[in-house]
Parts: C-alpha cells; structure tokens; sequence
C-alpha cells in the first residue's frame, strides 16, 4: 500500500479556532509557557532516575519511560501549534501531516499501555512484595517495556497508513489544531464507516482494556493497603495515588475522543480534548509525581546540591 495518497493536498489548512480568533494570543502563551515546563519537569525526573542509585527500581524504570514518552510527544504537535497559532500562515504540509499522525499516535497508544503497565508493577509491589524482585526482574521489565513500545507503533503504523489512504476529494481544510486520526477520517469523503469501526475496535484494546486493568488493579490494591499498618499505608497511597491521578487526566479526555464515531465528534471537541492528553496530562505527570512522591523530591534535590556544589 503507497503511503502517499494521491488524492491528498500538497499541503493542509488548519483552521484552528478560526471562529474564535481571541482565543489564539491566549492558548499561544499558555503553550509557550508548558511547553519548557514539560520539557524541564520530564527531564530532571529521566535524570534524577539514572543518576540515583536508590531509584533504580522498576517503577522508577517506567516512570523514565512514561518522561521520555510525554517529552517526545509533547514535541510532535506544540512547536507546530506554536508557529500557526502564533503567525498568519496556518498550514501543514502533507509529508508533515503524515510524519506527525504516526508520531503522535505512537506516542498516544504506548502512554495507554504503559500506564496499564505501570499500575500493574504497583499491585506486584503492594500485593506480592516477597515476590516482587523476583517476578519483576530487569529482564522482565526490559521486555515489557518493549512490548509496550512495539505495540504503540504497530497501533500508530497500522490506523495512520490505512486512514491516510482515505479520498479527501481536493478538501485541505482540517478543523484542528493538528494531524490527528478522527479528524481526517470525518473529513474525508466516500464510504468510511469501515474506518471508524476499526478505529473504535482498536481503540477498545488500546484504552478500554488497559484501563480495566488499570481498575483490577487498584482494586486489589485498595484491598491490599487497608489491611496494612498506617505508617504503610500512607506510603502505598502517596505512591498509588499519583499514579491513579494521571490515568484519569489521560485515559478520560482520550477516551471521549476515540471511543466514539468520528462522525459524531462536535467540532471543537478534538481540538480541546487534543491540548488535554497531548499537552496538559504530559507537563503536569512530572509535578504530580514529585509533589507526591518523597524519594523523587529528595533525588532532586540531592541533585540540585551536587551540581551547585561542583560549581563552587
């Protein structure tokens, strides 16, 4: 199958909040301003987690993964968002288009695994611990991680191939801030109910499945920490609870948007719901998983002191 679609426009007009021009300047800033924050927070937790010996834990493992996920993702749409929204020329070129749908979903499907992932090595740690090393070993979390990955960009490859071999019929105008796979497919024109059940069936495995598994999990921890003494179970809540908060920022925005016909999508839900999982949910995991968590906070700040400390 040619990934280059013939039908396709050379280039692509996204109309943003055309209808609402003042909200432009606002968004703008808000972006110029997470932006640096998400790349700064991600990166002192991806450091803090290599250079502390006391962090090289497997949650500390999938947490550097989760980071360097949410930079890269981050990056895929905001200094594209940056440059339409902050000038005249609001257009994306159809190689750009395509390069950003495959990164951006790649990135989109493997936080959805990874986030499953991450909550299940929480429930080995609290509901086996005598048998956490041991079923969560380097090699073992190695290769989940891999599978997770692999997973996101066969989702990503597979959807963003077959959905950018839909007839557009000469339309290049997108009402979106960015290349995203609903959009195109309620765009395009011709026969595409096919298109949108795939993407629902695919969308089922990627997110509804994971956050099932997600609420297993929680579940039995929940019925794990009540059992435990306060002093322990203190420390399994600032730890879980972090955790369970950047799941709901991720999968309830995501969820809303994918788990429905593209068809039915209101018109400024994608773009909204896109700015939600693809910027907001990516600056504040760091934070939200500092603010809770003493080991990161002290990592950090160890840093901070060696650092200053072999400049004086």
């Amino acid at each position: 199958m040619e990934l280059i679609n013939k039908s396709y426009p050379e280039e692509f007009i996204l109309l943003g909040f055309v209808d609402r021009p003042w909200l432009e300047l606002p968004v703008f800033f808000i972006l110029l301003v997470t932006y640096p924050l998400a790349m700064v927070g991600n990166i002192a937790i991806i450091l803090v987690s290599i250079l502390d010996s006391h962090l090289h834990s497997p949650m500390y493992f999938f947490l550097t993964n989760l980071s360097f996920l949410d930079m890269c993702y981050t990056t895929s749409i905001v200094p594209q968002m940056l440059f339409n929204l902050g000038g005249s020329k609001k257009t994306i070129s159809y190689l750009g288009c395509a390069v950003q749908l495959y990164f951006f979903h790649t990135m989109g499907g493997t936080e959805c695994l990874l986030l499953a992932l991450m909550s299940f090595d929480r429930y080995v740690a609290i509901c086996k611990p005598l048998h956490y090393t041991l079923i969560m070993n380097r090699n073992v979390c190695a290769a989940l991680a891999s599978i997770v990955w692999l997973s996101g960009i066969t989702y990503a490859v597979s959807e963003a191939t077959v959905t950018l071999q839909l007839p557009l019929c000469g339309i290049n105008k997108l009402d979106h801030l960015l290349c995203e796979i609903p959009v195109l497919i309620k765009t395009a024109c011709g026969e595409k109910s096919a298109n949108e059940l795939t993407l629902s069936m695919v969308c089922i495995f990627m997110l509804a499945v994971p956050l099932c598994l997600v609420l297993a999990s929680y579940a039995c921890i929940g019925h794990a920490v009540f059992k435990m003494k306060s002093e322990g179970r203190k420390k399994a809540f600032g730890t879980c609870s972090s955790h369970l908060v950047v799941v709901l920022l991720f999968y309830g925005p995501a969820i809303s948007m994918y788990l429905q016909p593209p068809s039915s999508i209101s018109r400024d839900q994608p773009k909204f719901m896109a700015l939600f999982y693809g910027v907001v949910t990516p600056t504040l995991n760091p934070f939200i998983y500092t603010l809770r968590n003493k080991d990161v906070k002290g990592a950090i700040g160890n840093l901070i002191r060696s650092t200053f400390t072999s400049k004086s």
